[in-house]
């Protein structure tokens, strides 16, 4: 069987789409010196659909100082990461979030004050452009905490037992719970039912590095008895990451009011995909689009559109 990080590292060097790669390094272009790496994920990696959809990158950078000509803009993606940016090429749009090395390698393990980061790693990913091979190397090793993250996190919550998938889904279940999140509630299930062998797999090799005590017989995975209790530390934690996350989204929104050009159009468009609503933005909102997402969140909340 491969270690986790061969499992990672064969993973994040699986072909993608033409277009992908190249709409990968034009934005690397873009940071000159700066860009360390471009990784590709999200539900356009999964169904391989390109045209009219938005692509999901994150660009990793050496530092936020050297990435941005404009102060203030380091200043947030450190202060709040990730700063999020629309780009277009070749018929393409993407939404591009920025972190750098030490912040994306520190937001995929344990100790990462929000979940939006190991969440989304702990699925599929492809590395689409890289500097050279030691920053390659660099990026298995960050995505490889992701997985035993979130499953050490799922751990903490359930029985004496439980099937490896149904540990992934209830991974999932929490992270989405600990977000603002569109999606309808089926789809924790629905990522990990695209490619349930990857999830076996990965669920095995990960439950190794997990802090949580376990063993594995088949498909299902057995709690050890801890004498330090880290399951009740783990699951103590969750209900401030829950409430942090959700005002993490919120605040992200407010800032993308002004670095995102055409941030609350995105958000409209998101929305109704994933929800079912058919919300429009009204001219007024493009122009004040701060004001107008502290309007437009509590209202969805009520009807159940985010939760």
């Amino acid at each position: 069987m491969l270690s986790l990080q061969q499992l990672v590292a064969k993973e994040l060097a699986e072909p993608v789409h033409p277009d992908v790669t190249a709409f990968a390094e034009h934005i690397a272009a873009q940071y000159g010196d700066a860009a360390s790496a471009v990784l590709f994920y999200g539900s356009c990696l999964r169904s391989e659909q390109l045209t009219g959809e938005m692509l999901d990158f994150y660009l990793i950078v050496s530092s936020y100082d050297a990435a941005y000509q404009k102060p203030w803009l380091a200043k947030w993606n450190r202060r709040l990461p990730p700063n999020v940016f629309p780009f277009q090429y070749q018929g393409l749009m993407a939404k591009v979030a920025v972190l750098s090395e030490d912040d994306f390698h520190k937001l995929n393990r344990p100790s990462a004050s929000a979940v939006s980061v190991w969440a989304r790693f702990s699925q599929p990913s492809r590395l689409v452009w890289h500097r050279d091979q030691e920053t390659a190397k660099k990026m298995v090793l960050s995505v490889s905490g992701a997985a035993p993250t979130l499953l050490n996190a799922a751990l903490s919550h359930m029985d004496r037992e439980v099937d490896v998938i149904d540990l992934w889904q209830s991974g999932y279940a929490m992270t989405y719970g600990a977000e603002l999140r569109a999606e309808r509630k089926s789809r924790p299930a629905s990522v990990i039912e695209f490619d349930r062998d990857r999830y076996q797999l990965f669920g095995h090799a990960a439950l190794h590095h997990t802090m949580i005590p376990n063993e594995i017989r088949g498909e299902r995975v057995y709690l050890i008895a801890d004498p330090e209790q880290r399951a009740q530390k783990e699951r103590r934690r969750w209900p401030a990451l829950r409430r942090r996350g959700k005002l993490l989204t919120v605040a992200r929104l407010a800032k993308a009011a002004f670095t995102y050009q055409g941030g609350i159009d995105y958000l409209a468009w998101k929305i109704n995909r994933h929800a079912g609503t058919k919300l429009e933005i009204k001219p007024w909102q493009r122009k004040w689009p701060l004001v107008a997402a502290l309007f437009l969140v509590p209202k969805l909340l009520a009807k159940g559109a985010v939760r």
